[in-house]
C-alpha cells in the first residue's frame, strides 16, 4: 500500500516593501502550481520579507493588512484560474466539439479554493498559512524571535506550528505537525558571521511555549513548606544516597532537555520547512567594476550554474555552521537578486499574456541566491516504512516590477507521519547527536526569549508610531490634526 502524503507549496519572497500586484503574482502562481503536479496541494505557506514598510510592519494591524490581503487574494485567484482551466480540460475531454464554447459559458465559478488559516509578523517578516480544508487544522502554535537593532523585527524570524490531520489511502485519518519558520538574515556581501549568528538566534529564541515555564513552572505560585522529616525520609545514606540524587538530577535534567526540545525549532516529531531572504551570497565582497556576472545563457562560459559552487549558504551548511540538518533540493534557478527591472522602452514581450519584465543585474552586488526554502527530511529511525519528502519542484518566479528579488517555490510530498512515528531512539542519541538536530540542540534554548521579545515589541511599536508620525504624509495629517485640535481646544479656553 502506497504510503499516505501530504501535498505541499511553500514560497518565498521579499516584497521590497511594495504592494504587488495581484493578477501578476496570480499567474505566476498559477504556472507554479501546474509544475510538475496534477493538482493543488492542500497547504500553502508564504515567507514574504520587506512585505511593508518598517512603521507600518511595526505598527501592524490596519496598517499592515493591505499589503498581505493582495498575497490571499492572488492565492485564490490562481487556484481558482487553476480549477476552472481544469474543468474545462476536462469537459473538452467529454463534450464534441460543437458543444465547447457552450460548456464554458456554463461552468460554474468555484468558491473561495483556500482559506487563511493564521497571519503572523515580526517586523517587516511575515508567514502566512492557507488551507484547502480548514476542519484539517487541528492546532496552531506561533512563535517569534527579532534580531535586528535592539533585537527588534527589522529582521527577525517568524513560526507557524500545525497539526494537520489528513486522509489516508485506506479512507482513514492521520495526525502529522508541520513546522514552517519565515525568516530574514543580515543584508551585504561581508556579513557572513552575522547571519550564521542570526540563525544562531532562531534556534536559540524561535520557541512555541515560554522557556520560563518550563525551567520555572513554579515561578508565579505560591510557595509550599518543605516537608520536615529526618533521615528517613530519604532511602540511602553515604554514597547510596549520593549516588540516587545524581541519578534523580540527571533525570530531572534529560527531561528538561527534552520539553526545551519540543518547543524548539527542532521539534522530533515535527516536519520542518525554512524559508526566507536568507541573504547568502556568492562573495564576501561587492563586485569591484567590470566583474563578470553569471549569465542565463546555457552556452556562455560564464553560465549561472558555474558560480554556484560559490554559494556561501551550501558552504556554510555542509561545514555545520547553518541551518543544522536541513537539506535542500538541487538548484537549477538563476540567481534570486539582485535585480534592477529597466523602464519600458515601447515593446512589450508577454509570457502567459503577463509582461515580460526587462532587467539587467544590479552592478553594486554580486547576483546571489539569497532566496531558500530548506526542510528538515523524515530521519533516518522512523520505525516506519524508510519515507522521504518528495520534492516535485523547487524553482523561481519571473522577475517582477515590485522587487529586486526573485520569489521561489517549493513544492513536496510529504509523508503523514504521526508523534509515535518520529519519536526519537534513545539509542541513536548518541551516536547521530552530532549530526541531526531533533536528538540534540546545536544551541541552548533561551529561558529569557519571551521576556526579550516582549521588551523588543513594546520598542516596535513606539519606533513604529514615530515614524509614521513624523515620515509619512498620514502621520503629517494626524498631527496637523492634532495641533488644529489643541489650538482651537486653547482658543475657547480663553
Amino acid at each position: 500500500m502506497a504510503p499516505s502524503t501530504l501535498d505541499l507549496f511553500m514560497l518565498t519572497f521579499n516584497c521590497a516593501k511594495k504592494f504587488i500586484d495581484v493578477g501578476v503574482f496570480a499567474t505566476h502562481l498559477n504556472a507554479a502550481f501546474r509544475n510538475n503536479a496534477t493538482g493543488l496541494p492542500e497547504i500553502v505557506a508564504f515567507s514574504l520579507q520587506e512585505v511593508a514598510p518598517l512603521s507600518y510592519s511595526f505598527i501592524g494591524g490596519y496598517f499592515l493588512s493591505p499589503y498581505l490581503t493582495r498575497f490571499e487574494e492572488a492565492l485564490n485567484l490562481a487556484a481558482t484560474r487553476y480549477i476552472s482551466q481544469s474543468t474545462l480540460n476536462d469537459e473538452r475531454d467529454h463534450v464534441s466539439e460543437d458543444d465547447t464554447v457552450s460548456a464554458k459559458a456554463t461552468a460554474p465559478t468555484p468558491v473561495r479554493p483556500y482559506t487563511l488559516v493564521r497571519t503572523r509578523n515580526v517586523g517587516m517578516t511575515a508567514i502566512m498559512l492557507f488551507v484547502r480544508n480548514p476542519e484539517s487544522i487541528l492546532r496552531v502554535q506561533e512563535a517569534e524571535v527579532g534580531f535586528g537593532a535592539a533585537e527588534m523585527g527589522n529582521k527577525g524570524a517568524v513560526a507557524l506550528r500545525v497539526l494537520y490531520e489528513g486522509i489516508t489511502t485506506d479512507g482513514g485519518k492521520k495526525e502529522t505537525e508541520l513546522t514552517f519558520v519565515a525568516t530574514h538574515l543580515a543584508a551585504m556581501e561581508w556579513n557572513l558571521p552575522r547571519r550564521n549568528a542570526n540563525w544562531a538566534a532562531i534556534m536559540r529564541g524561535l520557541t512555541f511555549e515560554n522557556p520560563e515555564d518550563i525551567l520555572h513552572p513554579n515561578k508565579n505560585k505560591p510557595s509550599t513548606a518543605a516537608p520536615t522529616g529526618g533521615d528517613d525520609q530519604r532511602e540511602g545514606s553515604g554514597d547510596e544516597g549520593v549516588h540516587l540524587l545524581h541519578d534523580e538530577h540527571h533525570a530531572q535534567t534529560l527531561a528538561l532537555q527534552e520539553r526545551l526540545q519540543e518547543i524548539s525549532v527542532f521539534k522530533p516529531s515535527s516536519h520542518l520547512f525554512v524559508g526566507g531572504d536568507l541573504n547568502y551570497r556568492i562573495s564576501t565582497t561587492s563586485p569591484p567594476p567590470m566583474a563578470t556576472f553569471p549569465s542565463l545563457d546555457p552556452d556562455s562560459e560564464h553560465h549561472y550554474s558555474r558560480f554556484f559552487v560559490l554559494d556561501q549558504l551550501t558552504r556554510e551548511r555542509l561545514a555545520g555552521r547553518t541551518l543544522h540538518g536541513l537539506s535542500e533540493a538541487e538548484v537549477k534557478f538563476p540567481p534570486t537578486y539582485k535585480y534592477n527591472v529597466l523602464p519600458p522602452d515601447g515593446t512589450r514581450l508577454e509570457v502567459d499574456g503577463v509582461e515580460e519584465v526587462p532587467w539587467v543585474f544590479a552592478p553594486h552586488r554580486y547576483p546571489s541566491w539569497t532566496d531558500r526554502i530548506l526542510f528538515l527530511d523524515v530521519p533516518s529511525w522512523t520505525k516506519a516504512t524508510p519515507q522521504k519528502v518528495d520534492v516535485k519542484s523547487y524553482d523561481a518566479f519571473p522577475v517582477v516590477r515590485s522587487s529586486d528579488h526573485r520569489a521561489v517555490f517549493l513544492r513536496a510530498v510529504v509523508p503523514l507521519l504521526t508523534e509515535e512515528e518520529l519519536a526519537r531512539p534513545s539509542s541513536e542519541a548518541s551516536a547521530a547527536g552530532a549530526v541531526d538536530p531533533r536528538l540534540v540542540l546545536p544551541v541552548a534554548i533561551d529561558p529569557e526569549a519571551w521576556e526579550r521579545r516582549a521588551a523588543a515589541r513594546r520598542k516596535e511599536v513606539f519606533v513604529g508610531w514615530s515614524m509614521f508620525l513624523w515620515s509619512t504624509r498620514q502621520g503629517a495629517l494626524v498631527l496637523a490634526t492634532l495641533l488644529a485640535v489643541g489650538a482651537g481646544a486653547w482658543w475657547l479656553s480663553q
